[in-house]
């Protein structure tokens, strides 16, 4: 009797223990459930703040695509354009509307800077009112007439635009201070002609740019060099110069750097991704991790060689501090051109 009520002690105490355990099971989920969403649960938008063609636009879909085919993220990736203002009008929509929208990410470059600080049509948004997540690459400033031009090199144009500054008609896919404009009167700064009185043209991105120059309405264009690859490929354009410290590789590997042909005109455009300034936690962590398995996979090598452009990978960290740097120099920039706010 003694020992059948002991056998049912421990049966008792075990099934306590049990109990405990489940309810200890059951509240580790609950409360594993509360502390993360499980991000992404909704299809992701990259937005292009520009029209299709340009830097911007092939970035996001190169991200967009490398990252589906690698089946690194399990959520749909979209790639929405956005022009308007070289970028600015998106800013101000994605800085004011979408703040916490952890599920719209977006690609930009120097303009992200250039913009808040320019004089002329300045935003009053930056990339402090953002989550910088990564930079992923870098390229240079092109300057690009048309394949039967007469201008054979950059000291052709510069000799004529120094005799007349507002004879030639420079173009670019973004707002006047922006990236594009910088590019196009850089060489013609350097090289001693008064940038204000030249002629400049924007457009809604580099594609549209490029259409002006081939259509007769731009003599000259200031834009990326990987956005002009495949033209130069098929014999449409002439690249005079690329911005660049030392020659380039593929395409470009002829085309003279401006320092080689007398002119101190240096510019590298990176090109990153970025988040919403309230972005949680959960998905920054998310996003930096799944870039680095990015930036590390063959495929994203292989795009980024296709496209033309240089890997030149910075954390959320770096980039950051990055940005910082790179907001000083472009500050002083504008300062010399007065056209710094």
């Amino acid at each position: 009797m003694i020992k059948l009520k002991r056998i049912s002690a421990v049966m008792v105490a075990g099934a306590v223990v049990l109990s405990l355990g489940a309810c200890s099971s059951k509240e580790t989920a609950s409360s594993s459930k509360k502390e993360g969403t499980g991000y992404p649960t909704k299809a992701i938008t990259v937005v292009a703040p520009s029209g299709a063609g340009g830097g911007w636009d092939l970035t996001a879909r190169s991200f967009t695509k490398v990252i589906s085919e690698t089946k690194l993220v399990n959520q749909p990736l979209t790639v929405e354009n956005k022009p308007g203002g070289g970028g600015a009008v998106f800013m101000a929509e994605y800085a004011t509307q979408q703040a916490a929208n952890n599920d719209m990410l977006f690609v930009n470059s120097p303009p992200i800077i250039i913009n808040n600080l320019k004089k002329e049509g300045n935003s009053p948004y930056g990339y402090k009112n953002t989550t910088p997540l990564a930079q992923l690459t870098k390229d240079y400033g092109a300057i690009v007439v048309k394949a039967d031009s007469k201008y054979k090199d950059l000291k052709s144009v510069l000799e004529d635009v120094k005799k007349n500054p507002s004879k030639l008609t420079f173009a670019g896919g973004s707002a006047p201070g922006s990236m594009d404009h910088l590019i196009s009167i850089l060489p013609a700064y350097k090289y001693g002609v008064d940038p204000t009185k030249i002629k400049y043209v924007s457009y809604d991105g580099g594609g549209e740019a490029i259409t002006a120059l081939l259509g007769g309405n731009a003599d000259v264009i200031g834009t990326d060099a990987s956005s002009v690859k495949e033209f130069l490929k098929a014999g449409k354009i002439r690249v005079l110069a690329v911005t660049a410290a030392d020659r380039l590789s593929g395409e470009f590997k002829d085309i003279p750097t401006a320092k080689e042909q007398g002119v101190d005109a240096e510019f590298t455009i990176w090109r990153g991704v970025f988040g919403p300034e309230k972005m949680s936690s959960e998905a920054k962590a998310y996003w930096e991790k799944t870039i680095d398995k990015l930036v590390n996979s063959t495929e994203w090598k292989t795009e980024v060689e296709t496209q033309g452009w240089e890997l030149e990978y910075k954390n959320s960290a770096d980039f950051k501090k990055f940005l910082e740097e790179q907001e000083q120099q472009i500050q002083q920039l504008l300062e010399a051109l007065g056209m710094r706010k």
